[in-house]
Formats: C-alpha cells, sequence, structure tokens
C-alpha cells in the first residue's frame, strides 16, 4: 500500500533480519525468539537451536533500527512502547515524534495509509477501501483471511492428521472458489482493484515457494492455475510492487525460524516464481 500510494518519501521502511533469533542474547533465563534487526558486520550465527546456517548478521536489505540507536530486537520497540503483555509481532507503524506504535495490526495499518496520509501521497487518488465497494471487500476480506490467509498456517502448523485435513480440505476450496472468480473478473471483489486483492496476494505470492512445500499445500499451486498466476502478475506489476517481494528473505524466514519444523533451516531451491511473474499477462482483457 505504500508503494501504491506514493508514500515512500514520508513513511521510512526498516526490513528486520528474516531469521528469528533470541531476542534477549545476554539472557540465558530469557527463551523468546523473534524479530531483530539487521547488524552488518556482525558475527554469523545459526538457528535458535545451534543447528542450520551459518547465517549472516544482516542480508543487504536488513539495516539497524535507525531511529533507536541500539535496538537490538522488535521486542526492544515493545518495551520502550510500555507494550510487554503480547506478541512482539511485525509489520509495526511507529510513531517517530511520540516514540510509541501507532498499530501492529496489518489490516489497520492497510486502512490508515489508504487514507490517513494522503495529502503526502504522490497517488492519493487511489482508494483501496472505496465507500461502494465495502460491502464486497469486507465480505471478500472475511472468507478470504479465514481459509486463505491463515488457512496455509492452519495446515503447517495441524498437529494432528484430523486437523490437517480439515484445514486443507478448506484451502483447497477457497483456492478453487478463487480460481473460479478470476475467471470471469480482474479482481477478487470486482472490477476494481482494492485491499481485498492486496491480502489475497500477498499469500499467494508465497505460496508456491513456502507453503506448497513448508506447510504442506500442495493439492494446488498457483503456477499451475492460469487465472490465478495472471493475477499475480498483474499485481506484481503494478508500480512499485515488485520492490516490495523480496524472495530470498521470505523463503529465509520460513525456512530457518522455526527449527521444530526444519530442524537444519535447509532452504529449498525454489521454482523461480518471481521469474515466473515477470511474464506478461492478460488481465486487462476482462
Amino acid at each position: 500500500v505504500r508503494a501504491l500510494k506514493g508514500l515512500e518519501d514520508v513513511i521510512t521502511v526498516t526490513v528486520v533480519h528474516p531469521t528469528w533469533r533470541k531476542t534477549k542474547p545476554d539472557d540465558d533465563a530469557d527463551k523468546h525468539t523473534g524479530w531483530v534487526f539487521g547488524n552488518p558486520g556482525g558475527a554469523p550465527f545459526n538457528n535458535t537451536i545451534g543447528l542450520g546456517g551459518p547465517f549472516p548478521a544482516a542480508f543487504e536489505v536488513n539495516k539497524p533500527d535507525p531511529h533507536h540507536e541500539g535496538t537490538f530486537s522488535i521486542r526492544d520497540l515493545y518495551e520502550k512502547a510500555g507494550d510487554v503483555d503480547g506478541k512482539y509481532t511485525v509489520p509495526i507503524l511507529w510513531d517517530k515524534k511520540l516514540q510509541t506504535i501507532v498499530s501492529n495490526e496489518s489490516s489497520e495499518i492497510i486502512r490508515m495509509l489508504n487514507t490517513e496520509f494522503n495529502d503526502f501521497a504522490k497517488n492519493p487518488n487511489l482508494d483501496l477501501y472505496a465507500k461502494h465497494m465495502r460491502p464486497k471487500i469486507d465480505d471478500v476480506n472475511e472468507w478470504v483471511y479465514a481459509t486463505i490467509n491463515n488457512g496455509v498456517y492452519k495446515c503447517g502448523f495441524a498437529t494432528s492428521q484430523e486437523a490437517y485435513d480439515k484445514a486443507i480440505d478448506e484451502l483447497t476450496a477457497s483456492f478453487d472458489r478463487v480460481d473460479s472468480i478470476l475467471q470471469n473478473q480482474r479482481y477478487i471483489a470486482g472490477n476494481e482493484f482494492t485491499e481485498a486483492d492486496i491480502r489475497l496476494f500477498v499469500t499467494l505470492v508465497r505460496y508456491d515457494e513456502v507453503y506448497n512445500v513448508y506447510f504442506k499445500t500442495n493439492t494446488r499451486s498457483v503456477s499451475t492455475t492460469p487465472s490465478i498466476l495472471n493475477y499475480c502478475r498483474e499485481i506484481y506489476q503494478m508500480p512499485g510492487v515488485a520492490d516490495t517481494v523480496n524472495m530470498e528473505q521470505i523463503k529465509t524466514h520460513y525456512y530457518t525460524s522455526h527449527p521444530n519444523y526444519n530442524r537444519w533451516s535447509v532452504v529449498p531451491r525454489g521454482n523461480d516464481f518471481v521469474g515466473k511473474l515477470q511474464e506478461s499477462h492478460d488481465r486487462d482483457l476482462l
């Protein structure tokens, strides 16, 4: 949304390291692991059980927090804001003047970026949550979140065959529903591009390279579903969007941050899904 609205000059972004680490590395009693900032020149490290890697302390896009010198982790920012009870999640929209968290909920941040910064936006007339579309957007968001955005996690983190079977059935049905919709209309909520497309895209762009393998969602794939693949191509090729998709960081996070699921943190080579997104599409014919 930041890229589509043209807010790069007023809202900066810091990309945290993709591999989770101990957030209090000097406290042996504190076992929490999570997001940390890049540390260019720092020592390489292994995953949280001492295997896998070694991983560089920073990839090219991972920088230290530019506003809080010496800040090690996202947890440090939560503690600075007085929030020590919840999960230390990203994304965070941070107020540099008040030195606090504005929101850590992606659905809220999408809406804020859509409307609250129009005085500074290069594309202020782009409305991703237009009034006449809201009932349809809300309806799509509800089932897409429950069965696709969150559905892939239900599959991946299922601890019983029964739970997995239920989740994969729901996910597969919704994937087919998306396929059917996109064969007949350009975007998921109608013929206008909306926030519902962004929310769906962020899962679809990870689907083949991560979820098919890591979360066992291999009943379907984007690469073999023409309507969905072309849909992803159109969104990826919108101005600024490609710069927000870093498949190396995406894959590194998933495959190296959960040693219970991938003990040695081996990252699969993949099928060059980003290369497929760069090919031409024909969505404008719908």
